[in-house]
């Protein structure tokens, strides 16, 4: 059989160990210690940072629970947050006690839709009273969202965004770095993310009180004193000097894997362009620059003659995996009594929706392959 073709699995660029081994070497194996500081400001350098300060963090998901909590959000608050998206974009809202109030993708970049999150706060503040707490825009599979739009909604009616860049190290929408657009910003390096720390995240900060602020919530909120003392909530959010080293060996190949995704993706748009009823998601303007953490197609059952779970399924035949676009979080059972504004466009992207191999490991050969057992299903 012919090997495993994975969806996006780690790429390690060699210096890793170096950082690894110095960790050990100097006895900082702790979550604090030189490689979190440096990997946070490899991070600050990367994007261009100058008032706005990174915490280096365990998860892309204690970046967005923190940001939360900077934000002010508490028990009973609503909180805006796109549908289409993976539960971790949602999840930390419930962590505090509020509630998420879900809003519909458009059809361009497949993110929070500007005329519904206006729908969604108006309706919201005339049954409750109160306007939402916070607003979750996420840059899906790299894809920047239409941020302008939606930074005048929420400028507008004075609610804070918090960004999920989780997916989009490095995308760029008009110029400016994913993550930077918001008041904070959370970054993921999970296992399959565009540069790994095996597991690990970032919040990025508007500036050095906020960040040591943040710090403080994620080294378990002790105070200053020479006990210990607790007055807050605390969380053990910090990353440790290990994993950071990963992190900072990661950092020099980031360009690299952005660099070959891109080029992946330029591959499936070559090999698959000509297919009738499969659609390659692109950059809708010059305005918008996806990292392509994963090439997404859509399928046209009416025009293939199979849908996304049949090529799946061929696919899986292969030995290749891919995978549907995420659930939206308004059909999860788990949030099935939140609010929700929209139609059907998230729900007809996951009907529709599949993730191809997109790893900056994988070869040209290994792309010509997916592409070529694609075309043989349509044969």
């Amino acid at each position: 059989m012919n090997k495993r073709i994975w969806l996006s699995l780690a790429q390690m660029g060699g210096e890793e160990q170096r950082f690894i081994k110095e960790a050990f070497d100097t006895n900082w194996v702790v979550p604090l210690g030189p490689n979190v500081n440096g990997f946070e400001q490899d991070l600050k350098h990367y994007h261009a940072l100058n008032k706005q300060e990174v915490v280096a963090l365990s998860a892309g998901t204690a970046a967005l629970h923190l940001g939360l909590i900077m934000l002010g959000v508490e028990r009973d608050d609503e909180v805006i947050c796109q549908s289409f998206t993976f539960s971790a974009s949602a999840n930390p809202i419930t962590y505090q006690g509020a509630k998420p109030v879900f809003v519909d993708s458009e059809p361009d970049t497949w993110n929070m839709d500007p005329a519904l999150l206006r729908e969604a706060i108006e309706d919201r503040i005339q049954k409750t009273g109160r306007k939402p707490k916070a607003i979750i825009p996420v840059h899906l599979y790299g894809m920047p969202a239409k941020m302008d739009e939606i930074i005048a909604i929420a400028q507008e009616y004075e609610i804070p965004i918090l960004e999920d860049a989780a997916e989009a190290i490095g995308s760029e929408y008009k110029g400016k770095k994913c993550g930077t657009l918001g008041v904070y910003g959370a970054l993921s390096f999970n296992g399959n993310k565009m540069i790994t720390t095996s597991g690990g995240g970032a919040l990025i900060c508007p500036n050095r009180e906020a960040a040591d602020r943040v710090t403080f919530y994620a080294t378990q909120a002790r105070e200053q004193a020479p006990h210990y003392q607790h007055e807050k909530i605390g969380y053990n959010y910090r990353l440790s000097n290990i994993c950071a080293g990963i992190g900072r060996g990661q950092m020099q190949v980031l360009d690299e894997h952005i660099a070959r995704r891109r080029t992946i993706h330029s591959l499936y748009s070559q090999g698959l362009g000509s297919i009738s009823g499969i659609e390659v998601q692109q950059n809708p303007s010059t305005q918008f620059n996806s990292n392509f953490w994963l090439t997404t197609i859509l399928i046209d059952p009416k025009q293939t003659g199979f849908d996304r779970e049949q090529l799946r399924l061929r696919l899986e035949e292969g030995n290749i995996e891919s995978r549907p676009l995420w659930k939206p979080m308004h059909l999860q059972p788990v949030f099935a009594s939140c609010p929700y504004y929209g139609g059907s466009v998230s729900e007809e992207l996951f009907e529709r929706g599949l993730c191809l191999p997109s790893g900056s490991a994988l070869s040209d050969d290994d792309i010509a392959r997916v592409i070529e057992v694609i075309k043989s299903f349509t044969r």
